[in-house]
């Protein structure tokens, strides 16, 4: 059973997020019980570490993003507007006021998702361990971890916006960054700017929903299986090759 760990620099920091970490305490255990049932979870992380945006990029991590696994453990910020305030610099001063409003509003069940994605991350269905230098199959791996969470903690006009958010955003960055392969995710991405970053992370989202929900006709289990086909016959292309994506 995971462990929740606090770590606040106070009393008083805890108390302003003990009712959100409940809430998503709650939700996350619905969730597990359809990763180990459907999605081969069969460790989960030995605990969660609950603690301000701050102490997770400055004290437990270098990486500007306030939610990772390191090993065996989640770190993540429960704070809303910390994420708020994270979503709207991605934007890079870009002119998207409506995205810029969506981002200031965003709901609880998007930071949620985001914690789903961490545990997501441990599913045995994924090839590589966290350990490995994961080069060939990382935008798979992130791009699910992105879509599962959505399809099962978002509604379903939660889900619908923040894919039109992200694909707009694809849109508005491709200048920038659309020329490098997908299968490149994460090249120095987190000496890089946040955009640079979060870039990766839409396209492999939009890639893994057009996968599922247009080729596999909304069968995830095709979807993994033929991942695992692609390494059994030994990677002879990249990932995105073996998948036919225009890129």
């Amino acid at each position: 059973m995971m462990k929740h760990i606090y770590a606040f620099e106070d009393i008083k920091e805890y108390e302003t997020h003990k009712d959100i970490i409940q809430r998503f305490s709650k939700r996350l255990e619905e969730y597990q019980y359809i990763l180990e049932k459907e999605y081969l979870l069969m460790d989960q992380p030995k605990g969660i570490i609950w603690t301000s945006a701050e102490a997770a990029t400055t004290v437990f991590s270098e990486i500007p993003i306030p939610a990772f696994t390191n090993k065996n453990t989640i770190y993540i910020t429960p704070d809303v507007a910390a994420w708020r305030k994270l979503f709207v610099e991605q934007l890079d001063g870009k002119d998207l006021p409506h995205i810029e409003r969506f981002y200031k509003e965003l709901s609880e069940n998007h930071i949620l998702q985001i914690l789903g994605h961490e545990l997501t991350h441990h599913s045995d269905l994924f090839l590589e361990d966290f350990d490995d230098e994961r080069e060939d199959s990382i935008w798979f791996e992130e791009g699910m971890c992105e879509y599962l969470p959505r399809k099962f903690l978002l509604s379903e006009k939660e889900f619908d916006e923040i894919t039109a958010v992200e694909e707009e955003l694809v849109e508005a960055f491709s200048e920038e960054y659309g020329d490098r392969s997908i299968d490149e995710f994460g090249s120095g991405s987190y000496t890089s700017s946040l955009s640079s970053i979060m870039f990766d992370y839409w396209r492999s989202y939009l890639y893994i929903k057009h996968l599922v929900e247009v080729r596999f006709k909304d069968d995830i289990q095709a979807v993994f299986e033929e991942y695992h086909k692609w390494d059994q016959e030994g990677r002879i292309c990249s990932l995105s090759e073996y998948f036919e994506l225009d890129q």
